[in-house]
């Protein structure tokens, strides 16, 4: 009965794909420019205050972010020393926020990061930048240790160098890629899912009225799913980040090393 009023899920391809605003720039392009936009524009804002006063607005937001960094994950990873690598690790942390919210926002309604292309030349940027790093402070030896941590029997020292070679090369950038693509992709589906079928129940026909009643399930699930797509927002921008500071650890200290 909820076919014939029209109730039709659209095509996967119409959730994640979205016509251009002009040639090559649609909404998830709009969206990924704004979240730089915002991002900057923050700490722009928050460079004017005054410094001598006590932080309000966004230069007391700019240093809650800078804070949170610091102590939940430069301090947890990479220590004091790694304390340099703050503006790269928040910027990551806030752009990948930014990017994640849409999803919650009406008219936007729509996560950048549930589209491959971003989550993917984010990973690409950390799999250069922690094996540059790597490079920098280890030298040509950085892949030595990388394949053949201290401690393998040269017995297995092929099958080991095999395993980790995949596992850095492959695996650690497409992991970060789907890990976020898929958690904010499907977030959108179940979002889009009980909006239908909220919007299908609330508005049915006469014939159909006792119907109505029952749109309060699929709406309290609506509200309970975007809640919690506010929390996975946020935790999956710190998953990566994290991540990402974990590797760049690595990197720095060698692998296998104790920090």
């Amino acid at each position: 009965m909820l076919a014939e009023r029209g109730l039709v899920f659209p095509p996967i391809n119409e959730l994640l794909r979205w016509q251009d605003i002009f040639p090559t720039f649609n909404k998830i392009a709009l969206i990924a420019v704004l979240a730089a936009i915002i991002g900057m524009g923050l700490f722009a804002l928050a460079a004017r205050a005054d410094a001598k006063k006590a932080p309000t607005g966004a230069r007391n937001l700019a240093e809650t972010t800078i804070e949170f960094i610091e102590e939940g994950i430069v301090m947890q990873t990479l220590g004091k020393s790694g304390l340099g690598w703050t503006p790269f690790l928040m910027s990551l942390f806030l752009f990948i926020f930014l990017c994640n919210i849409p999803g919650v926002i009406p008219i936007f309604q729509m996560p950048a990061t549930a589209r491959i292309a971003i989550p993917l030349c984010l990973s690409l940027l950390v799999w250069v930048i922690f094996i540059g790093t790597g490079l920098k402070h280890q030298g040509a030896g950085y892949f030595t240790g990388l394949l053949w941590p201290a401690g393998v029997p040269t017995a297995l020292k092929p099958l080991v160098g095999g395993i980790e070679f995949i596992s850095t090369i492959f695996v650690t950038p497409f992991s970060l890629t789907v890990r976020l693509m898929a958690n904010l992709m499907a977030g959108h589906i179940l979002l889009v899912t009980f909006g239908l079928l909220t919007e299908a129940l609330a508005t049915a026909e006469t014939q159909q009225i006792f119907l109505v009643p029952a749109s309060i399930l699929p709406f309290f699930m609506l509200l309970f799913i975007t809640g919690f797509e506010i929390l996975v927002a946020f935790l999956q921008a710190y998953i990566f980040t994290i991540l990402a500071a974990v590797y760049i650890n690595n990197s720095t200290v060698g692998h296998g090393d104790e920090h």
